[in-house]
């Protein structure tokens, strides 16, 4: 079974890449795709891109170029809910598109034509990954709920209160999970995303974020990464 794993940023990528004996650079859709092992498990490893869009075209030629059967995320994301904390790590259950609205056609989030707002992440890989944060990161405070993703850096106090009025039960925001969820969904392929808090999508969400990426994120993503593939 051959899995994916798509990194948000490039330091989470280099930090895998470093991990893999043999991995070989294919191109796809200008994209560069590493195939090989990671922990002795048959990987596919990619940068996603920033965005829906993006992310959207990374999942797509994962699953018909490279015939993945189950896709993992990881990245960083800022936190909306009032208990998620920088240096938290978020595991999803479902994911929604927070700047969708097709209104008055359809209801607001909903996706046209779906009849949902929401898709969810596969229980079991998301079980699965939440297991993986808790063994190698013991002390690190793990949540699971919805995530929602937008084309749009939040990073303003006034649009984080707004997100949280609007959809309570977001725990944080990014940009590229609600895409590849239904990408997944419409190809019956197993999807689950995990996402280290490095802001608070606030006022100050600007402030360190290169340096959190290379400091803590990708040291988490690889041992979060390493867990799963271990236990598989």
């Amino acid at each position: 079974m051959t899995t994916a794993i798509v990194s948000a940023m490039h330091e989470e990528l280099a930090a895998l890449l470093s991990l893999m004996p043999d991995e070989a650079r294919q191109v796809a859709a200008g994209r560069e795709f590493w195939v090989g092992h990671l922990h002795g498990q048959e990987v596919v490893a990619v940068l996603s891109r920033i965005g829906k869009v993006a992310a959207a075209t990374t999942a797509t030629v994962l699953i018909e170029r490279f015939a993945v059967k189950r896709i993992v995320f990881t990245g960083v994301a800022g936190g909306l809910a009032p208990g998620v904390k920088v240096g938290d790590v978020v595991v999803a259950d479902s994911f929604l598109q927070h700047d969708l609205d097709a209104s008055p056609i359809f209801p607001k989030y909903q996706v046209p034509l779906y009849g949902v707002d929401r898709f969810p992440a596969d229980p079991g890989l998301s079980g699965q990954l939440a297991q993986a944060v808790q063994s190698a990161l013991p002390d690190v405070r793990v949540h699971r709920g919805m995530v929602v993703s937008g084309d749009r850096f939040v990073s303003t106090t006034q649009e984080s209160k707004a997100l949280q009025s609007a959809l309570p039960r977001a725990l944080a925001v990014e940009m590229e999970g609600a895409a590849i969820a239904q990408v997944c969904h419409d190809y019956g392929v197993p999807f689950a995303a995990v996402r280290t808090i490095s802001d608070r999508a606030d006022d100050a969400a600007h402030g360190d974020f290169n340096r959190f990426i290379r400091e803590v994120a990708s040291r988490y993503s690889a041992a979060i990464v390493g867990a799963f593939l271990r236990a598989a």
